[in-house]
């Protein structure tokens, strides 16, 4: 195996807590405050690892093992994309169907954590993830089978590699459309204005937040961790699909990969500066907006070939 892959995992799990810090930052300049730091959840996560966890009554295993699933099933996901455009450390013909179930079980294992501290409010929480995360899928399946319609790989490798970047200037318009479906996902994976305000406080707007109320020390920086690296899965997701790296050489192809992501954050960041949250009803409409898009993908590579 070569060690570009292996390189760029190791860069992508070292940036992943900046990115947030970058779509804050952009923010906070973009609306004329101030704001914390870029490397502020670094701070944090090794704040929270050096304090002792307290756990509830009436929380069981299942709550402690919340964290660490969602996390596991991240650092797993990212064995699976071709980070620096070229290859994974994993991979094999449909494993774009594992890569969307990993992400799945994360979250799978964060609502039941929530839903086994036994309060009506995180479950509250936790049934509004299940709620994002059932409609984000079928749009992230629809851009997956655009993607492969478009390339002819059923691999992540493949449709995310060299065949995208041979084919993408003949697919131009079908592939943007499925960077901004996979952008608008990203934002509702990663609960980003304007599906969720991860600095909001108020009880009847808090999607992700909620979820996650009763975790604290080191499960709360597996959290933090895990959710940043979701993000950073997804906004590199997303950058190799409008920017395809395939052709560029290894050195070249591991500089656009940091590059790429603080890009994506940053837009990540003018989105939040420019909209307001969706009401909670909204949010659903949105979803289905994103998938219909990925289906126009879809339809546009049909009437190519």
């Amino acid at each position: 195996m070569s060690w570009s892959p292996l390189v760029a995992f190791g860069v992508t799990l070292l940036v992943a807590p900046a990115l947030p810090g970058v779509a804050t930052r952009t923010r906070s300049f973009l609306t004329g405050r101030r704001g914390p730091p870029v490397l502020q959840l670094y701070y944090e996560i090794a704040k929270l690892l050096r304090k002792r966890a307290v756990y509830s009554a009436t929380t069981t295993w299942v709550f402690r093992a919340g964290p660490i699933v969602g996390l596991a099933a991240a650092v797993l996901s990212a064995c699976l994309l071709p980070l620096d455009g070229r290859g994974a450390l994993a991979g094999f013909p449909g494993d774009f169907v594992l890569f969307a179930g990993l992400l799945a079980l994360g979250r799978f294992g964060l609502i039941l954590a929530a839903l086994d501290t036994g309060s009506s409010f995180e479950g509250m929480g936790a049934s509004r993830e299940a709620m994002v995360g059932a409609f984000a899928e079928a749009g992230l399946f629809l851009s997956f089978t655009a993607l492969v319609m478009a390339t002819g790989q059923p691999a992540l490798t493949g449709m995310l590699g060299a065949p995208l970047a041979a084919g993408w200037s003949a697919s131009l318009p079908a592939l943007v459309m499925i960077g901004v479906s996979l952008f608008v996902l990203l934002l509702a994976e990663a609960s980003r204005v304007p599906v969720d305000d991860p600095a909001t406080h108020l009880e009847l707007t808090m999607i992700h937040e909620v979820a996650v109320l009763d975790q604290s020390g080191p499960d709360l920086a597996l959290v933090l961790y895990g959710s940043a690296l979701r993000f950073t899965l997804l906004a590199a997701l997303t950058a190799l699909v409008l920017a395809p790296r395939g052709a560029l050489a290894a050195p070249a192809a591991l500089v656009a990969l940091p590059m790429g992501l603080l890009v994506i954050a940053a837009v990540v960041g003018v989105v939040e500066a420019t909209m307001a949250r969706l009401r909670l009803n909204r949010v659903p409409q949105l979803l289905v907006a994103t998938s219909a898009l990925a289906a126009f993908a879809m339809i546009l590579v049909l009437a190519r070939s």
